[in-house]
């Protein structure tokens, strides 16, 4: 009888793919390997059990234990199999824009799931960095993986998923394109193709709100690339120890919209019923290789998880209509709109410091009727003229109080390719602004007045 021990020993040897609708005016082959035939449906279960079984060599797990890990969802199913199997406790720590999916699956499999904001600053003790690293602190007997920093990571996916490509393409390949998160997958399969073929080149997927590409390019952390985005395992506002920038030779980003509509393609044309930041790695590879394939190069991209994750997001139909992204809308964006900005608008923000009478000043002088609230370059609540009247006059004490005592929820981020319609749902008097990432250094801020405004032009 062919038998495995347990669910652990079937990870690795997934299939590679050929991609025959999408990309195929593309000069060379398109490739992807399927990685949600792992049996925790991603990538994550290779590194996942790897440093599970790093830490039980080297001791610093022991019978019994608790592990702790932030995740996005896909690390802490893989983890939650290796627990199961050898018998320890799961916590995960993961930010609010995560698919209900991955929590519900999560708690399925015995772990717990502790829920933490996405638009604080990764230091931020509410942080699901932090949250976990905390945990660890508190609970005796518990691990703190790390996928972040923890070079088993990378490690695993140079032994397994990297050796799996070279032998699927017998060594032809010429291309290698990855999602960048933690960096394990990139870097690890980067290492050993490379040390088979110098002259493979990679290529990593980043997205727009992460720090990657620029850093790349430049060498400069810029926290102004950083802010919340919509695609989940992409992406990252801290340099992990396992994203080697050496080993990527270029970045290109993908917009969540181009990231989800690519994403129902794969499964519609394809037949691949992916999650979402597999678009992102296809959408993004196949812009690289438009300018830079040529005739028989063979490109390889990884698929990292599967669609289950996401059907109450990409594949729910209401849910890509209400967020703009269905192919078929053709109505204005929030990007048209603020095209029609004067170059020297500029959008006041308020220190969380300040006190409610120096932002009623500040507001008034500016002339505006809202303003964004930041701490240390993070948007964290929000401030409405009529409220504060009516705090003032309801207490006239309260004008030396400092707004983050005041302050309401911060603006909502949306993306530039937001629609009008959409744009309209989320603006109301209880929300009269969202902020919107203009692709530079600068976030911009759509009023209730500036949507009338395109309404009426429309």
């Amino acid at each position: 009888m062919k038998v495995y021990d347990s669910i652990i020993d079937t990870i690795g040897n997934t299939p590679m793919v050929k991609l025959n609708k999408i990309g195929a005016d593309l000069p060379g082959q398109l490739l992807v390997k399927v990685e949600y035939f792992n049996p925790g449906n991603s990538m994550k279960d290779r590194m996942a059990v790897k440093m599970i079984e790093d830490a039980e060599k080297d001791g610093t797990l022991k019978p019994g234990g608790t592990i702790i890990e932030g995740t996005s969802g896909n690390t802490g199913m893989g983890l939650a199999l290796a627990a199961i199997t050898k018998g320890y406790k799961c916590i995960f720590t993961l930010a609010d824009k995560q698919s209900q999916e991955k929590m519900d699956i999560l708690r399925a499999v015995g772990a717990e799931v502790i829920v933490c904001p996405t638009s604080v600053a990764a230091d931020d003790p509410r942080s699901y960095y932090s949250v976990a690293q905390q945990l660890h602190k508190d609970i005796p007997n518990s691990i703190y993986p790390n996928q972040y920093d923890n070079l088993s990571n990378s490690l695993a996916h140079y032994e397994s998923t990297g050796p799996e490509i070279w032998s699927d393409t017998d060594g032809k390949i010429t291309h290698y394109a990855a999602g960048v998160g933690t960096g394990g997958s990139m870097c690890g399969v980067s290492k050993f193709l490379k040390e088979q073929n110098s002259n493979v080149v990679t290529v990593g997927i980043d997205t727009y709100g992460s720090v990657f590409k620029k850093y790349k390019e430049t060498g400069v952390f810029d926290e102004s690339e950083i802010y919340p985005y919509m695609t989940e395992g992409i992406g990252e506002d801290i340099l992990p120890k396992n994203v080697d920038f050496d080993l990527i030779d270029y970045f290109v980003k993908v917009t969540d919209k181009d990231a989800a509509i690519m994403t129902r393609r794969l499964a519609r044309e394809e037949g691949l019923f992916c999650g979402w930041s597999c678009g992102s790695a296809v959408a993004g590879a196949i812009d690289w290789a438009k300018d830079n394939m040529k005739e028989g190069d063979v490109m390889v991209v990884i698929l990292p998880d599967h669609g289950t994750r996401y059907l109450g997001k990409v594949y729910n139909d209401s849910w890509m209509k209400d967020h703009g992204f269905l192919e078929e809308r053709d109505y204005a964006t929030a990007r048209d709109i603020i095209s029609t900005f004067d170059s020297d608008r500029s959008m006041l923000h308020i220190d969380v410091s300040t006190t409610v009478s120096e932002a009623v000043l500040q507001m008034t002088q500016a002339n505006v009727s809202q303003a964004p609230v930041t701490d240390k370059g993070s948007f964290v609540g929000s401030l409405i003229d009529s409220k504060l009247l009516a705090m003032i006059i309801d207490n006239p004490s309260v004008r030396e109080t400092p707004v983050s005592e005041v302050m309401g929820a911060a603006f909502q981020i949306v993306p530039k390719d937001t629609t009008l319609d959409v744009l309209a749902s989320l603006i109301n008097r209880d929300n009269p602004a969202v902020l919107v990432p203009d692709g530079g250094e600068k976030m911009r801020i759509i009023t209730q007045h500036d949507v009338l405004k395109a309404v009426t032009e429309a």
